[in-house]
């Protein structure tokens, strides 16, 4: 086993200070924890194809922001892989603007992890982090080659359209977004 980095340290603490929201929740925090224990570069696709990935929850004062993934066919939050060296509070606001045009900060306070997920894709295995990022209000407009199927959603509809895997951080997210005058500039 490698000894751990700061990054990884930090993940760490910031997983074992967030509160689950349920038992689908509860057992990917311990799935993440016991990743992090075995894999020696968590953070890196390549290495393992158990990884951590970053997704946001983008809210606003139009509500939230879901894209229609172009292989899976599922209305999702926008997120994916991190680059080489990147942290996933880093990843999150990339991975946002490149899939739905729209540039994403993180809430006052800083980066905001509001949801756990693990999950298989394609024959790999996301650790995903969910984190809380503030949209302004435009309308998304992602770039060619992104799914053009992004769009603000109330957040009943967005419950609506969400599966199993995203409901519990739509939960998560909107227990805690302020009013939507939070959202004034």
């Amino acid at each position: 086993m490698t000894a751990p980095t700061e990054a990884v340290a930090r993940l760490r603490r910031t997983v074992e200070g967030h509160r689950p929201a349920d038992d689908r929740e509860r057992a990917s925090a311990t799935a993440v924890l016991a990743a992090l224990d075995h894999l020696a570069r968590p953070f890196d696709q390549t290495a393992d194809p158990t990884h951590v990935t970053a997704s946001g929850i983008v809210v606003g004062r139009r509500g939230v922001v879901l894209h229609l993934h172009r292989r899976l066919g599922r209305w999702l939050q926008p997120g994916g892989h991190l680059d080489p060296g990147e942290a996933p509070e880093e990843a999150v606001l990339r991975e946002c603007r490149e899939e739905t045009g729209l540039v994403v900060t993180h809430p006052p306070g800083g980066p905001l992890l509001v949801h756990l997920d693990v999950h298989e894709a394609s024959g790999h295995v996301h650790l995903d982090l969910r984190y809380l990022v503030v949209g302004p209000d435009a309308d998304p407009a992602p770039p060619p080659g992104e799914s053009q199927e992004v769009a603000w959603f109330s957040w009943e509809e967005a419950a609506r359209l969400a599966d199993e895997a995203l409901t519990g951080a739509l939960r998560s997210a909107r227990s805690i977004v302020p009013t939507s005058a939070a959202f004034e500039e």
